[in-house]
């Protein structure tokens, strides 16, 4: 690889990478597009996928072709306004509630820790390595993911050597690249030290559990207990959580990802009290209309805040 081609890899963020590949796959191998397309074969590649694919993904796959085109030196045909209008209709056409995963509330969160602390006892004492390792590793991952409201691709970036920790106060991690951070400039994550349920405590438990020094904190464990030398996949933590949350017997477990910490957290913080300001702030949201989206109130229906009111209103006999 040459430094032009490190440098333009470093430029944009492996999840990116990972999703534009996909696209120019899955019009080009799977769909038979030819490329540089034109505005006429992208329009009837999202037509032809209009009731297959969400809105959503579409517009991911469109972003795929644009970034494509844009890297070769070819006209980007999904900015036409044929594409743009065929777009649009789709939109029109399959509106759809946004789907959401289900915030992992806090009870929720510490009864999986829970069974995952009676699991560990158990594989320790008939020192089972690998599920020492996996259950020591998934503890930490709940608890960091958690308390500071991270993104999947942001945990898998944590690395040992940009940890820091602050005893009987908290951790601090240097996030070398995030989603919102389009300048690269990276960002230090800070995680306090708790009583309970605490982050800290679970993440050196974890490197004392699997001896790591180095490299990313969170790992992909094979089938032999062997500790990989990468970080996990994005993709696979949603798997984790919902696995573990099925072992701690929490219904509809399958509704869970890895997007519950976050939204979980965020519910939490604004039932007890924080204002959006300093949640915006703590978890990274630049704008407020990201952070409402992952906010679910206490009283969803307004009941008791109606119900306060009609108590007031002086009813004739």
């Amino acid at each position: 690889m040459t430094q032009l081609d490190k440098f333009i890899k470093a430029g944009t963020r492996e999840n990116t990478r990972l999703s534009y590949r996909s696209a120019i796959n899955h019009f080009e191998d799977q769909w038979g597009g030819f490329l540089p397309a034109t505005a006429e074969s992208v329009g009837l590649y999202l037509a032809e996928h209009a009731d297959k694919l969400t809105p959503n993904t579409l517009q991911n796959r469109l972003a795929g072709l644009s970034r494509w085109h844009s890297d070769q030196g070819f006209p980007d045909p999904t900015k036409s306004p044929l594409v743009r209008k065929v777009f649009k209709g789709i939109k029109a056409v399959n509106l759809a509630q946004p789907k959401q995963a289900k915030p992992i509330q806090v009870q929720m969160l510490a009864t999986a820790v829970q069974c995952i602390d009676k699991e560990l006892v158990a594989a320790k004492e008939n020192n089972q390595k690998k599920l020492i390792f996996q259950l020591s590793r998934d503890k930490a991952l709940f608890l960091i993911g958690f308390w500071k409201g991270l993104r999947s691709d942001e945990l898998c970036q944590l690395e040992i050597n940009n940890a820091t920790i602050a005893p009987d106060k908290g951790m601090s991690i240097f996030i070398p690249s995030s989603k919102t951070d389009k300048s690269n400039q990276g960002k230090i994550i800070k995680l306090p030290a708790l009583s309970t349920l605490c982050p800290v405590n679970a993440y050196l438990e974890w490197i004392d559990a699997s001896k790591l020094s180095e490299g990313p904190i969170f790992r992909r464990i094979d089938r032999w207990g062997n500790v990989s030398d990468v970080a996990l996949q994005p993709s696979s933590l949603s798997e984790i959580i919902r696995k573990n949350l099925k072992n701690s017997n929490i219904a509809q477990s399958e509704s869970y990802s890895s997007h519950s910490l976050r939204r979980g957290f965020a519910t939490w913080a604004n039932q007890n009290g924080w204002d959006i300001k300093l949640l915006m702030e703590y978890v990274g949201w630049k704008d407020v209309k990201s952070a409402l989206r992952y906010i679910d109130t206490a009283d969803q229906y307004a009941q008791h805040k109606i119900e306060s009111g009609i108590k007031l209103i002086q009813l004739d006999e």
